[in-house]
């Protein structure tokens, strides 16, 4: 016997929403199962994953403070696949735009801040599109796997961070290795009163906006579209693919150089080697989970906040692993991957009969 997988000719509507709340479950009784080995409880410790940052302010807005680099790792990594550029290097092209960020941050002094804060945004996107330039030409000049050189460019953005802080950007008041603190000019405004959620999220709703009006509405997204689904039959039909996938992935890594500058500018105010906490690689998930739809990137990013400063709470009122939080995350991916393929794919047994011929 031997299986392979094949399309499914059609699937009932009711197969996704069911398959979908299978994986929920099965997530449930998989993250159950590990928090009992961790010594919690299960029930308590889903009250305070899911319920408890709802119930407070505090709790609700640090939730979306969470949320808002994976609204932009998100969308940058989720326009990418549309195109069919496996970007795996959000992570690094963040990490880009928090070195924009701060060259611009600690020598801004003096500009008004209705120009620094512009400023050190687009410094941002520039750095990370720039990060995202190398991997893009090797893939559309040389024909190189971008899965590979995005995802092997991460660590190098992080070292070349290292470096800094350990040399012409060491603190000059503590001697510690983070930067000095960017200019009040180029600090992003607080949009909730005494939170801290600031202009970064607005900035971040806005690229979902324009990323999902620009595929589903433009002429120019039919394009990246077509190009993510059939880059041969496009070629043959006459689209540019190659500039349509270097365009879609400075693009890309613009957005996640943005989210860089954003934590710079609206949360962390200096450079650290700890400034990034997997948003990039968060980012794929959250594409992921989401079908590469950016309105559903923005909700499984607030999703995942929830998740991340309820499994603070759960930590210590339960005294378990604050990375729980992470393990449900992880736990959900490879969940609903798995019903996605069930929905799409059926499994064909066939019999292998040989015969011997003389």
């Amino acid at each position: 016997m031997k299986a392979r997988f094949a399309l499914r000719a059609s699937t009932p509507w009711w197969r996704g929403p069911l398959l979908i709340g299978i994986a929920g479950l099965v997530t449930i009784l998989i993250s159950s199962i590990i928090i009992r080995w961790a010594g919690g409880a299960p029930i308590p410790a889903a009250r305070y994953i899911f319920i408890s940052p709802l119930q407070s302010r505090f709790g609700f807005t640090e939730a979306l403070l969470s949320a808002t680099p994976l609204v932009f790792t998100g969308a940058a990594v989720a326009i990418a696949f549309r195109a069919g550029y496996w970007n795996i290097g959000a992570e690094g092209q963040l990490l880009a735009g928090t070195i924009g960020a701060t060259w611009v941050g600690i020598n801004a002094e003096s500009l008004p801040r209705f120009i620094g804060v512009p400023l050190i945004l687009l410094s941002g996107m520039l750095f990370g599109a720039l990060w995202a330039l190398s991997p893009a030409l090797l893939r559309t000049r040389l024909g190189i796997d971008e899965v590979v050189t995005t995802l092997l460019l991460n660590p190098v953005a992080l070292l070349i961070i290292t470096g800094l802080l350990n040399g012409p950007w060491r603190n000059t008041e503590t001697g510690f290795p983070d930067s000095d603190v960017i200019a009040d000019s180029t600090k992003l405004w607080i949009i909730w009163p005494d939170t801290r959620v600031h202009f970064g999220l607005a900035v971040g709703v806005v690229i979902i906006g324009l990323c999902w009006w620009f595929v589903g509405k433009m002429s120019g997204g039919l394009k990246l579209r077509a190009v993510g689904l059939a880059p041969n039959a496009s070629r043959i039909a006459g689209l540019p693919v190659e500039r349509t996938l270097l365009t879609t992935a400075l693009v890309s890594g613009g957005i996640a150089g943005l989210g860089g500058a954003s934590e710079i500018a609206g949360v962390a105010h200096q450079l650290t080697t700890g400034i990034s906490n997997n948003f990039g690689y968060t980012g794929v998930i959250v594409a992921t989970l989401a079908a590469l739809s950016f309105i559903g990137a923005l909700f499984v990013a607030l999703m995942f906040g929830v998740i991340t400063v309820g499994s603070f709470s759960a930590s210590r009122a339960l005294e378990i692993p604050t990375t729980i939080g992470q393990v449900l995350q992880a736990v959900l991916l490879l969940t609903v991957v798995s019903a996605l393929v069930i929905q799409k794919y059926q499994v064909i047994w066939t019999t292998n009969k040989s015969k011997n011929r003389e």
